[in-house]
């Protein structure tokens, strides 16, 4: 409620199955339900069915005005893409026939150069945004490219079809790969500056910059340093890369010897905070993954892309266990899928793949997954306070998953409703993504 105690204004209620995640309970299957929506798009009530009565009059609406969900339907959280690489879009499904270093220096480099072209920028990332939220993305954590004003009309094109995210215009001071994609150190604090101020004074609701040092092959330590500072100067989020593919951390030893290992290159720098988020870290050793904990550091999960460039498998129970912040991450186009359903199943997948080679790793739960898509990337990002599950107070992005859609990819049958939950999460697509809600906006798309 208000502070004032005021009542207010319901603009949605919905009655059915919910589906959602609790740091007690990877997944809670709440049947006969009803859940409303205030006008500030927040989550006001969620009640059993039979109460429904009495919050209508508690409420002030109608209980014809009930949305009731069809048989098999269900809500579920938005999901949240904590990683995924926008200019790459582009190419995404192609251009995956070498690994990480010389797939930088043949495809991603030249690609993001274009990206100074605003026509062609805008083209590109209008179609991202609207396909990451026909896939059921509520938010999105981005990396644009180098140049700023494209990075600004990135972020425009989210505010504009309502997704929450994060947008982040790539820092870089080296670049021995295509020495033509980089800008000096001091250009590139100008331009960052620049971006995040500009970015911060449009006062987008759900739209905010995060500082993006590539990765440590990218940057000198000076850079690194300032950009540090800058996020703590703004109060903003930080991003990056690490320990993605060993070739990349033996030229990091080589680049930066008088550091321990790659974690400890970004702690001296200052980047490891409660608002970071370091895609990959698939070999992260113990000792590095216990500094992300102490400095409440996240990582991004990408599992696709670490299986398409054979970059190796983050061990996610392993992180898990050593209280690691976790969510999932397309990595588009490293990763060729641009939905967080298919990092579900790669992630399925690879702690499978794990537990073959090694009998004494623990396999991870769909529950778990289904966690990690959702809440866990929320915490990730640092917004499990705002979005995540369908708690009381938070802001209402769901999705209503609609099983018999026309053309749905998968059938029921005489299924328990956690059966269809299962078969949606490893077989359903955008076809049973019936409605995409943010903050309680609908923001379905029909075109």
């Amino acid at each position: 409620m208000s502070a004032n105690n005021e009542i207010p204004s319901i603009k949605h209620v919905f009655k059915g199955t919910l589906v959602h995640s609790t740091w007690n309970s990877p997944m809670e299957i709440l049947e006969n339900r009803v859940l409303g929506v205030g006008s500030s798009g927040k989550i006001e009530f969620l009640e059993e069915e039979k109460q429904q009565e009495k919050l209508a009059e508690k409420w002030g609406f109608n209980v014809l005005d009930i949305k009731q969900l069809n048989n098999n339907e269900f809500l579920m959280p938005g999901l949240v893409d904590t990683h995924i690489h926008a200019p790459q879009y582009s190419f995404a499904g192609a251009a995956l026939d070498k690994q990480l270093l010389p797939w930088l220096q043949d495809y991603t480099y030249p690609t993001e150069a274009k990206y100074k072209d605003q026509d062609f920028a805008r083209n590109v990332y209008t179609k991202v945004v609207r396909r990451t939220l026909r896939n059921g993305t509520t938010t999105a954590c981005y990396f644009a490219t180098i140049h700023t004003d494209s990075s600004l009309l990135l972020a425009d094109i989210a505010n504009h079809f309502g997704q929450r995210a994060f947008v982040g215009k790539v820092c870089m001071d080296k670049n021995e790969m295509y020495p033509e994609y980089k800008e000096d150190t001091s250009t590139c604090l100008i331009e960052t500056k620049r971006f995040v101020d500009t970015l911060l004074n449009k006062k987008y609701p759900r739209v905010k910059p995060i500082i993006t040092p590539r990765f440590a092959l990218s940057c000198t330590e000076e850079l690194m340093s300032e950009l540090s500072k800058l996020a703590v100067s703004r109060d903003v989020h930080i991003q990056s890369h690490i320990s993605e593919e060993k070739e990349e951390i033996q030229s990091v030893k080589a680049m930066f010897p008088h550091q321990e290992n790659y974690c400890s290159l970004y702690e001296a720098n200052q980047l490891l905070t409660p608002k970071t988020v370091m895609a990959h870290g698939c070999h992260l050793s113990d000792e590095e993954l216990d500094l992300f904990k102490v400095h409440g550091a996240a990582l991004s999960h990408c599992p696709n892309s670490n299986i398409s460039m054979c970059s190796g498998h983050l061990d996610v129970s392993n992180a898990l266990k050593r209280k690691v912040k976790i969510g999932l991450g397309t990595d588009v186009a490293g990763g060729y899928s641009a939905s967080i359903l298919d990092a579900f199943r790669r992630a399925m997948d690879t702690s499978k793949m794990l537990f073959i080679q090694d009998p004494t790793v623990d396999v991870l739960t769909y529950q778990e997954v289904f966690r990690l898509a959702t809440l866990g990337g929320s915490q990730a990002l640092a917004l499990d306070d705002v979005i995540g599950n369908f708690e009381v107070g938070k802001e209402f992005d769901a999705l209503l998953i609609n099983p018999g859609a026309e053309g749905s990819p998968f059938e029921v049958f005489s299924d328990c409703i956690e059966d269809v939950i299962q078969k949606f999460l490893y077989l359903g697509d955008d076809r049973n993504i019936k409605e995409v809600y943010v903050a309680g906006r609908n923001l379905s798309l029909t075109d």
